[in-house]
């Protein structure tokens, strides 16, 4: 496993979320992970309106992307998760907080106008350390 080590600054408020505010890797290699969907393996998309699944399966899409490299989620140091509801926050980080338990990767999420398919309603991508 890599050497990932958050980064707190002074006087910064805690993140209400699950993420790092910084993350500082000793030196390996990158490995960037494409948005990740709610496809299962057979293409179809899972969970067609519920965040909760939607989520749980992207994380399992990134884990076997991370994993298929020679990582674990421990290894992914940054995510961008674009979501089509930031209402959802509460909802999307309870289940990001199953797969990074501890020492979360750096996050930003944005609302979005729409995915590649309009039944998505998230999309994670990853930078990993390996």
């Amino acid at each position: 496993m890599t050497m990932k080590t958050p980064i707190a600054p002074p006087g910064m408020a805690k993140p209400a979320g699950v993420w790092s505010p910084a993350i500082v890797c000793e030196p390996g290699r990158l490995l960037f992970i494409s948005g990740m969907t709610a496809r299962d393996g057979t293409g179809d998309i899972v969970g067609v309106g519920d965040y909760r699944a939607q989520t749980r399966q992207v994380c399992e899409n990134l884990k076997a992307a991370v994993e298929a490299a020679g990582g674990t989620l421990a290894d992914i140091a940054q995510v961008n998760v674009f979501v089509l509801d930031i209402g959802q926050f509460d909802t999307i980080h309870a289940v990001r907080r199953e797969y990074f338990p501890s020492e979360p990767p750096a996050s930003t999420m944005v609302q979005v106008q729409r995915l590649v398919d309009k039944r998505m309603l998230i999309e994670i991508n990853a930078i990993a350390v390996l």
